[in-house]
């Protein structure tokens, strides 16, 4: 059984949701990614998600755009995520890490290479944004050969035959992305989400996690009503974007973003 199955076989135990958080590694300075993944699953993310800067990040917000770019100014490449997350592995051998990204540094050092060297530095899925699944058939198969989960993911505008195939295709969970558009988008209509999920679970064989438009822990309690997990990316984000010289800050007022969301998450579960 993979870290993810564990993880959200636990939380099913216990009647809990996932808290997954997004952050880009090597933002705003490579040195603070690693001690941030920890504060972050002490604070209570049972799940890490991080962000493998890109130039050219199409379906990300201005948000999280600038995040690559302040790591891609320190030159963080994709060799240099694995190394966070073989760092993070020294002290954390429990919390699964999913990496999120888009298909051409992958590409660049070759799928099998790059599927070895994430499952050696401990990383346990990957989610790439512009790989659909009907063209993921090499890719894939690398990464399953290595024990990669592939995360793919649903919009809201994802047609049933495909929600269908998406979820055939993927493991570990789907990502449902809540909202229309680019990740900082607003408006978050829980009961659409509701609506929509019913019809992912009639094809899913995994979790599904829901995010874009998680803001606080009222919405992450909503949310997590209705879905197995819940993403949070650009609230964590635009708090490291406001205090970008102060890693102390961003890393305290992270930790407490996310345990609000914890407790609110935990406290709608057991009502």
């Amino acid at each position: 059984m993979s870290r993810i199955e564990k993880m959200f076989s636990a939380l099913q135990s216990e009647g809990r949701k996932a808290l997954i958080p997004y952050v880009t590694a090597g933002d705003p300075e490579p040195s603070v990614t690693v001690p941030l993944m920890h504060a972050m699953v002490e604070a209570g993310a049972d799940l890490l998600e991080l962000g493998v800067p890109f130039s050219d990040p199409m379906a990300d917000g201005p948000v999280i755009q600038e995040a690559c770019e302040r790591a891609l100014e320190h030159h963080v490449s994709l060799n240099d995520v694995l190394d966070m997350v073989a760092e993070f592995r020294k002290q954390n051998d429990k919390t699964p890490v999913v990496l999120m990204g888009y298909l051409n540094p992958v590409e660049i050092m070759g799928y099998e290479h790059f599927a070895s060297k994430a499952s050696d530095s401990g990383v346990d899925g990957v989610l790439i944004v512009d790989l659909p699944p009907e063209e993921g058939n090499e890719t894939v198969s690398a990464f399953r050969q290595t024990g990669l989960d592939t995360i793919f993911l649903l919009a809201p505008t994802t047609v049933e035959h495909r929600i269908k195939s998406i979820c055939e295709a993927g493991s570990g969970f789907v990502y449902y992305v809540s909202l229309k558009g680019v990740t900082g988008s607003t408006q978050l209509n829980v009961e659409e989400v509701a609506e929509k999920l019913d019809l992912v679970r009639k094809y899913a064989k995994t979790p599904v996690g829901v995010g874009f438009g998680i803001k606080d822990a009222e919405t992450a309690a909503r949310v997590s009503q209705v879905a197995d997990a819940v993403v949070v990316g650009s609230a964590i984000v635009n708090r490291i974007a406001a205090n970008v010289t102060e890693p102390e800050r961003f890393t305290h007022e992270i930790a407490e973003l996310i345990a609000s969301m914890r407790k609110a998450m935990d406290d709608t579960a057991r009502s």
